[in-house]
């Protein structure tokens, strides 16, 4: 999360925190507005990060779920690389526990194109260590998370990491 993502967050989270003391301790008129404007507050935060998974969406929008493959086993790295050969092969590198990776997976999940000729992966490192330690010595990139890996021809063509993850234009390397 950029520094202004996060001052912003803190800031947001200070005033919903403050006018509802401000309301609980009297010092700010209970009347209807006052308690409104806290529950728009408290609504949009929880709009906002309050999603526990990738899939999970809001009541007004779509599921949109992305046609993942797991990758769980070294030997599937051989085969993804064959494949490369005739269709994009993305490997999408994720921290279950980490809160930027999760972000980054929800804006790439809302932002990527299921029209894609491209088999996608997903890699939950924590799980897989192992065979995220061997993506990294057979595509001869270094370890990122969350990372964005593109292979065509056995060969990585473009990856990404963190917020550079959707700034990453797929169309050309498909």
């Amino acid at each position: 999360m950029p520094l202004s993502d996060g001052l912003l967050l803190f800031w947001f989270y200070d005033r919903v925190l403050d006018t509802s003391r401000r309301l609980r301790s009297g010092h700010l008129s209970a009347d209807r507005q006052a308690r409104t404007d806290v529950k728009k507050r408290f609504k949009m935060f929880k709009k906002l990060f309050g999603k526990s998974s990738y899939a999970k969406a809001t009541e007004d929008e779509e599921k949109k779920i992305l046609p993942w493959i797991a990758l769980n086993s070294i030997d599937q790295l051989d085969a993804i690389a064959e494949r490369s050969k005739g269709k994009a092969q993305l490997i999408f590198k994720h921290s279950t526990r980490c809160g930027i990776s999760r972000m980054v997976m929800n804006q790439f999940v809302t932002a990527y194109d299921l029209d894609l000729n491209a088999d996608l992966y997903y890699l939950d490192l924590l799980s897989y260590r192992e065979v995220s330690n061997e993506v990294g010595y057979k595509f001869e990139v270094m370890h990122e998370s969350p990372q964005l890996l593109v292979i065509r021809n056995g060969v990585v063509v473009a990856h990404a990491s963190h917020g550079g993850i959707n700034d990453m234009d797929l169309e050309p390397y498909i």
